[in-house]
């Protein structure tokens, strides 16, 4: 993996949908700007990135770089946050006000907006209005930056991080941290076994319930798309056994907890006990 550094000088491509992005990136020792392609949600011309990638070569646009993973980085001189903070990625602030707030402020101007909002109002043309959206918009950039952050630091992609950050919004570090498996019912793409590599990475244990549960709802899944419509109960705890790495006898519970919660239905068969998924129950 390759990583850059360099400030975005416009965007060429960007879909509001899953978020992918083609830009182009000034980048330092570099004659000429870099195209960058990814999963960039929100990322606005003047921004300072860091993104990590490969280069690749496109058939009919030639060399670009794949973004795998990016963050934000806050601009430190006078030029560089007058251009981030004129380029629209914050309400309330355009090329004018970006360039009398420097003018005023300085290298200073990020941590006023963030720490002393109320002194905003020293630049002409900043009233207590504005001063209240551009609040707002920091805000809400800054819980962008934390999820993509905490996303992309336990190992998701830029991708999946933009379509997570899109489903849950500012609860998505909550979410993903209290149930990462819920990514594998919601998240179109994610499936057990990356919701599993993101929860190995956030420290939940082999044998926790709520691994043992998603695991076993995921084979019960896997077994029906198969043609089943329900699967014998021995069967089904041996096969989530394999492919969560316990115990067979380990899954008798958390079955139990799943029918309890009607998330399964367990009925007597002609050759023992079966199980189907909630929905193919009649």
């Amino acid at each position: 993996m390759t990583t850059l550094e360099g400030v975005v000088e416009r965007i060429t491509y960007a879909s509001a949908g899953d978020g992918y992005t083609v830009a182009r990136m000034a980048v330092a020792g570099r004659p000429a700007p870099v195209t960058v392609v990814g999963a960039m949600p929100g990322v606005h011309p003047g921004q300072a990135l860091r993104v990590t990638g490969e280069w690749t070569r496109h058939a009919r646009f030639g060399e670009q770089f794949k973004v795998s993973t990016w963050e934000t980085l806050t601009p430190a001189t006078r030029v560089g946050i007058e251009r981030y903070l004129g380029s629209g990625l914050i309400k309330g602030i355009g090329p004018g006000i970006a360039r009398r707030l420097v003018e005023r402020f300085g290298e200073q101007t990020l941590r006023v907006i963030e720490e002393e909002p109320e002194r905003l109002r020293e630049v002409s043309g900043v009233g207590p209005d504005r001063v209240t959206r551009i609040r707002a918009a920091w805000d809400a950039q800054r819980e962008v930056r934390e999820v993509m952050l905490f996303l992309q630091g336990h190992g998701v992609s830029a991708a999946y991080a933009g379509k997570i950050f899109k489903t849950y919004g500012r609860g998505a570090v909550a979410v993903v941290t209290q149930n990462p498996y819920r990514l594998a019912r919601d998240i179109y793409g994610i499936g057990f076994k990356t919701a599993d590599g993101i929860a190995a990475r956030l420290g939940v244990a082999t044998d926790a319930p709520v691994r043992l549960e998603a695991g076993l709802l995921h084979v019960l899944g896997t077994l029906t798309e198969d043609g089943h419509c329900c699967y014998p109960r021995e069967g089904l705890l041996q096969a989530a056994g394999e492919v969560l790495q316990v115990p067979a006898a380990a899954l008798e519970s958390p079955l139990a907890r799943l029918a309890d919660a009607a998330e399964v239905v367990a009925e007597p068969g002609e050759d023992g006990p079966v199980v189907f998924p909630r929905d193919l129950h009649e």
